[in-house]
């Protein structure tokens, strides 16, 4: 009588479906999560009742903080450096278009001077970014 013996071998092959499992989960969280990372300086804009504007492509955006500190796409630059940063970011665009996100406690002179210096500039569209009134 001959007994058999059966030899047991080592899987070689990597079992890749829970990886895969795994990669579409984190894919779905990343794809949610996403959209919801925005962002930029905590500024507390006025409300008004007018329609948002279209979406427009790599927004120019000029902080201005309660504590009266400006912000040029979140880098800070002091008022006598406005125009000068001005120039350098708008000098190889076709568009010049800023968006201004101003606190609702900084005065309006503040935001006018302001205002005077980005015209000086040259730039030709000025938006001054709100919320609706139902936020």
């Amino acid at each position: 009588m001959r007994t058999i013996e059966k030899k047991k071998e080592m899987l070689s092959e990597i079992n890749i479906i829970p990886l895969v499992d795994v990669m579409l989960v984190l894919l779905i969280i990343f794809m949610i999560t996403a959209p919801m990372m925005h962002y930029g300086m905590k500024i507390d804009v006025p409300k008004v009742t007018t329609k948002p504007l279209s979406h427009v492509e790599e927004p120019q955006i000029l902080y201005i903080t309660k504590n009266y500190e400006i912000f040029l796409n979140e880098k800070k630059i002091g008022l006598s450096q406005l125009k000068p940063a001005l120039n350098l970011l708008f000098s190889n665009r076709v568009e010049k278009e800023l968006f201004i996100k101003a606190d609702k406690d900084v005065s309006y002179g503040f935001v006018v001077r302001c205002l005077g210096i980005i015209r000086e500039a040259g730039i030709d569209k000025i938006n001054i970014v709100t919320r609706p009134e139902e936020e």
